[in-house]
């Protein structure tokens, strides 16, 4: 078999053909893969800023209710004040041992014993008995509020106790500083470490919570 050569203007003539070729399918190529790709979103950046979630202060508000929920009991001797008149001021004097006091709460009556109830929830800080005073219980409440039973006869918690609304804490009874009362609650109101009269805040609301960011 003889050999053929290829004339010399044929081989340039491939070699053109197919850089042709090479040249016109990577364009074809680069074209397809552009119409491919989808457009960029331009980005956002938060610089040099911290966003906090705060939340809002929201007060919350209770009706504190009396120490007692016979309805026979009254007031037998009201809290001393100082912007009262005289006559008012006269009534809310404490004889004892010779000394005249001025009363630091409000005595509760009835000549029935009768059950001694918290007017707020709380935690019992303090279960004592008191020659002068009788038994005592001292309860702390939300927002600075501490109230304080005396002259109680029998006493149902102790010291460390979650205490309910409403929940029976003891039962009335006589002491020695108001032995001339009889059967009675001795019931004082402290607000932020200052006493203050429970009937101003008895059957109101008041603010018991406080949610601090």
């Amino acid at each position: 078999m003889k050999r053929r050569k290829l004339k010399p203007y044929v081989l340039p003539t491939l070699m053109i053909l197919a850089i042709t070729s090479i040249i016109f399918g990577t364009a074809m190529i680069s074209n397809t893969l552009k119409e491919d790709k989808p457009e960029e979103t331009p980005s956002s950046y938060v610089t040099n800023t911290i966003l906090e979630e705060e939340e809002p202060v929201i007060n919350e508000t209770k009706t504190m209710i009396n120490p007692y929920t016979d309805t026979s009991v009254t007031i037998g001797k009201s809290y001393y004040d100082y912007k009262a008149d005289a006559a008012t001021q006269e009534k809310s004097i404490i004889y004892h041992d010779n000394t005249y006091m001025q009363n630091s709460g409000t005595d509760f009556i009835s000549e029935n014993v009768f059950d001694v109830v918290a007017v707020l929830d709380g935690s019992v800080t303090d279960v004592k008995e008191d020659e002068t005073l009788g038994k005592v219980v001292e309860i702390k409440h939300d927002n600075g509020y501490i109230s304080i039973y005396q002259s109680l006869s029998e006493v149902t918690v102790k010291k460390g106790d979650m205490i309910t609304q409403g929940q029976v804490i003891g039962k009335s009874g006589t002491n020695e500083l108001d032995k001339d009362m009889g059967n009675h609650l001795h019931f004082e109101l402290y607000v932020n470490g200052q006493v203050v009269d429970p009937t101003l805040y008895l059957n109101k609301e008041v603010q018991t919570s406080e949610n601090k960011e």
